[in-house]
């Protein structure tokens, strides 16, 4: 049943994610979490939860565009449970857009590949980069994933090395002249501080700790797995999935740099990990055990939504 409806991509899968993707963001807030906003405040939650639905189309693209994965919806139906599974993430305005701007310079790096235009991409990539660190100062670690996407793509060109210096440069100077309008300059101290926040609460409280080290794992394990069934593709496939495993790695640094009470860096490693779960899934053979697999997808963040629900 669930393979015959995201088994394609059909305009009915986007309006069922994002119907209750939107019923499930106010749940969270109004609910879950015993938000109270003003009408300012809820105007700007709304253009929040935009961010986030636009998310669902550049993940589609992305995964699409590149031929990730075939030709359905499994990307973005797992991304949608992996939100269910981690409601939190729903409260952190910042996650969100810090996430949407990786992922647009997500799509530039995974399209190198085609080294058409890659001066224009390498630019662009670095440039969404910096403004997602606007939102998470760690996020600027992903300016390595640049450097690598330059080096297995076209490392021999000098001039490509040097793109990410202009981005920065250019980058750097919009900010400056905002900050000088605004009388804000020192925002840039304040907010590029890097510093360590290492929730401890988080971390040591079993429900929390279990559930992410389960989370790892299965990624971990469906991206094993799938890098022994992609044994025998091109090589070019087999460099986007190191990018993608390297893009994993590094959003799992951020959340620990980045761990503290208000603040739930983990939305940003979901596209890599959706990515290993769709490409694993895809691989079993069998419809009916791939049917079985993706029932337990759907019923197991539920599950565990319910469980946190009861017990706090």
């Amino acid at each position: 049943m669930i393979s015959s409806i995201f088994g394609r991509t059909k305009p009915i899968n986007y309006i069922i994610l994002l119907v209750f993707l939107f019923f499930f963001y106010w749940f969270v807030h109004f609910f879950l979490f015993q938000k109270s906003y003003s009408p300012e405040q809820i105007l700007g939650q709304t253009a929040i939860l935009g961010f986030l639905s636009f998310s669902i189309f550049v993940v589609n693209f992305i995964t699409l565009r590149n031929k990730i994965t075939g030709g359905n919806s499994l990307a973005i139906l797992f991304y949608t449970l992996l939100i269910v599974l981690f409601p939190e993430v729903l409260t952190d305005s910042n996650a969100i857009l810090c996430s949407f701007f990786l992922l647009l310079a997500i799509r530039r790096i995974l399209s190198f590949r085609s080294l058409k235009n890659i001066k224009l991409k390498i630019f662009d990539a670095t440039f969404w980069i910096l403004i997602a660190s606007l939102f998470y100062d760690w996020a600027i670690l992903y300016l390595i994933m640049v450097v690598i996407a330059i080096y297995f793509y076209d490392p021999k060109n000098i001039r490509n090395w040097l793109v990410p210096f202009a981005a920065i440069i250019a980058m750097f100077l919009i900010m400056l002249a905002v900050l000088v309008l605004s009388n804000n300059m020192d925002f840039l101290w304040n907010h590029y501080f890097f510093d360590f926040k290492f929730n401890a609460v988080y971390f040591y409280d079993w429900s929390n700790s279990t559930l992410l080290f389960l989370y790892v794992f299965t990624v971990l394990l469906c991206g094993f797995l799938a890098f022994l069934k992609l044994g025998n593709v091109g090589v070019g496939k087999l460099v986007t999935m190191r990018l993608i495993l390297v893009l994993f790695l590094i959003g799992l640094l951020v959340k620990i740099l980045k761990s503290s009470p208000d603040t739930h860096p983990i939305l940003i490693t979901f596209f890599p990990a959706v990515v290993f779960i769709t490409t694993y899934v895809q691989s079993i053979k069998k419809d009916s055990i791939r049917e079985i697999v993706l029932m337990a997808s759907v019923i197991i963040p539920f599950i565990v939504l319910l469980t946190n629900i009861i017990m706090n």
